[in-house]
């Protein structure tokens, strides 16, 4: 999800609450304790030089359970980041406490956001000599020897 598809939502929600993929739901006491934007420069495998950047939001559980983030105070602190940081419209990315801090993109489903799993990947499959998956082919599916290789057809 991009920030403007986010900042459309959000006039319409009278609550904020987020939800792991697993069903899990987030607290309804966290807190955004950042909003920024980051720029990764990389290289990957294929020796190809890439550039990526996201706007980055943080969720922290607090023990403050008087409180709780409404929609339009989070609409305010992205119009504020978007001032002051120049915070620019990129895909989501929100960091969240598990074990370690867990990267997720964010969906919505139509009440509730979504952290989505994110999966690490080769860049330059073609480059880098990832082989191709085999299509795995059980023998019974093959028939029998007699019908595909004879003792005359030379395939032996």
């Amino acid at each position: 999800m991009k920030l403007s598809e986010l900042k459309n939502i959000l006039p319409n929600l009278d609550n904020l609450t987020f939800q792991l993929e697993n069903g899990t739901f987030v607290p309804e006491h966290f807190h955004v304790t950042e909003v920024g934007q980051i720029t990764k420069n990389f290289i990957d495998c294929g020796g190809v030089i890439r550039k990526e950047n996201v706007v980055n939001f943080q969720l922290w559980n607090a023990n403050d359970f008087e409180h709780r983030l409404k929609p339009t105070k989070l609409l305010n602190i992205i119009k504020l980041s978007e001032e002051k940081l120049g915070i620019e419209d990129q895909e989501i990315e929100v960091e969240y406490q598990s074990e370690t801090i867990g990267k997720y993109d964010l969906e919505f489903n139509g009440q509730h956001f979504i952290l989505k799993n994110k999966m690490t990947a080769c860049l330059a499959e073609d480059a880098c000599g990832v082989p191709t998956e085999k299509v795995k082919v059980e023998m019974k599916d093959l028939g029998t020897a007699s019908a595909c290789c004879s003792p005359s057809s030379g395939c032996c």
